[in-house]
């Protein structure tokens, strides 16, 4: 516990008495023997959590915790009560109040209850930070701080300066092609043009008309000469989304290219040298299209030079609220909407649907939402009924590749248990089958170190 606690009573003997066991749990307090003092010390930035006594003369705690609210709205207020106003604390919770502990007073039941008003501080700090840095990103940005993302991003930032052709292996929808984009902006090649093309959506004559250019009459309609993308990628980056559905002619010059760095428009003769930084992508398992005769060895060797596979959704479920907070901004901004963000209801109907189409499907969900909510926060009915009533994701499971040390397994393992069970670490500790001080000292392993200078 690191913030200050303002502690609130008319009696002294239990003002001290408080202070005296926040002081040993090595928390700084300030005390105050009214509600009217209390005012004046919240306005000090240090003041994290008050804990006040509900029943004052004057300023009680109902009407502090309604001025802290006012002044204050990122301090938590804890309230102390007798069993004879157990009900109006409950009011009071209602009316913003993190949580009431009744009198007499345990002394573990409140250093509980103050050190969770200081966790859920940090959480909302934090996600104040995570907002903070998606107002900072572009439309189309890689949005995510999972492990899982965060091992992806930097085999990505690790081949981006190379020369080397990289091969983005993944599900549809899970944001290859902006990897792709972000090999070619932190590349040498990054003031070049960046060129797409889908192998998928263009028919095999025309995918390779597309890729390599046509020459004058080579076929009928073909009345000029034109530049294919490898030509209009020159200097820069080609991007071949959907690799695996490219026919065996077109596969034969591709790899003509990737040799010897030069192709013939088709229907000329004339040798066409080029400079390209190919980056490709597919969803198949090109070693099966090998082994299975519908793709070309040579040419699986040539692409998979750097393997990046692109993580689903459903392996990165923390990123689920991260990124959906960042297609609301980008959405509501796009639509001339004034949108608070997502109800805890919303968010946790989208951290256990299963996302079969990804982060493509997370987005269009999001849009679909910005677009209907009628009101200043996305809540469940805003979200599409497939998403409402669709699949659920598989709570359970958590993708840990091979070769990960030990330590940051037990890390994911635990953070996604603690995730699951909101935060309860007892809850967690059972379902792990391991003593609740075990998480407590990890979680305290993990922290980061204050700054020594």
């Amino acid at each position: 516990m690191s913030s200050t606690v303002l502690v609130v009573d008319d009696d002294s003997a239990n003002l001290d008495s408080v202070c005296r066991i926040f002081q040993k749990e090595g928390v700084a307090t300030l005390a105050a023997a009214n509600g009217a003092e209390a005012i004046e010390l919240l306005r000090k930035p240090e003041v994290g959590v008050v804990v006040s006594d509900l029943m004052m003369p004057g300023v009680d705690g109902q009407e502090l915790l309604r001025a802290a609210r006012a002044m204050r709205p990122d301090v938590e207020v804890v309230l102390m009560t007798a069993y004879a106003t157990v009900e109006t604390a409950v009011d009071a919770m209602r009316d913003g109040a993190y949580d009431f502990i009744t009198k007499p007073l345990k002394r573990h039941s409140l250093v509980r209850a103050v050190q969770k008003a200081m966790e859920k501080q940090a959480l909302v700090a934090e996600n104040r930070d995570l907002k903070a840095q998606l107002a900072a990103l572009g439309p189309k940005t890689l949005v995510g701080q999972s492990p899982a993302f965060r091992a992806f991003l930097d085999v990505l930032q690790q081949a981006a300066p190379s020369t080397a052709t990289v091969l983005l292996i993944g599900e549809s929808g899970t944001g290859k092609e902006l990897a792709a984009r972000l090999v070619h902006d932190a590349s040498p090649r990054a003031k070049g043009p960046f060129v797409a093309v889908n192998c998928a959506a263009l028919p095999e004559t025309i995918l390779e008309a597309e890729l390599f250019g046509v020459e004058k009459g080579a076929f009928t309609g073909a009345v000029a000469r034109k530049e294919g993308r490898f030509e209009r990628a020159s200097g820069g980056t080609l991007f071949l989304d959907e690799v695996g559905e490219m026919s065996p002619s077109a596969q034969v010059k591709l790899l003509r290219v990737l040799q010897e760095g030069e192709l013939e428009r088709l229907g000329g003769t004339q040798t066409v040298k080029v400079d390209v930084r190919l980056v490709a992508a597919t969803n198949k398992e090109l070693s099966r299209e090998v082994a299975e005769g519908r793709f070309r060895e040579d040419l699986y060797y040539r692409l998979n030079v750097v393997e990046v596979n692109v993580p689903s959704l459903a392996s990165r479920r923390e990123d689920i609220p991260l990124l959906a907070e960042h297609f609301v901004r980008r959405y509501a901004a796009k639509n001339s909407k004034a949108l608070r963000g997502l109800s805890p209801a919303a968010l946790d109907v989208l951290e256990n649907y299963a996302w079969p189409g990804n982060v493509r499907e997370l987005e269009h969900a999001m849009e679909r939402a910005v677009v209907l909510c009628r009101h200043d926060v996305i809540d469940v009915h805003d979200l599409p009924e497939a998403v409402r009533k669709g699949p659920k994701g598989a709570a359970s499971q958590i993708v840990i590749p091979i070769g990960t040390p030990m330590d940051e397994i037990e890390r994911r393992v635990i953070g996604e248990t603690l995730r699951h069970t909101k935060g309860d670490k007892n809850l967690a500790a059972r379902m792990l089958g391991i003593a609740a001080r075990t998480i407590y000292r990890r979680l305290a392993e993990q922290a980061p170190k204050p700054d020594a200078g």
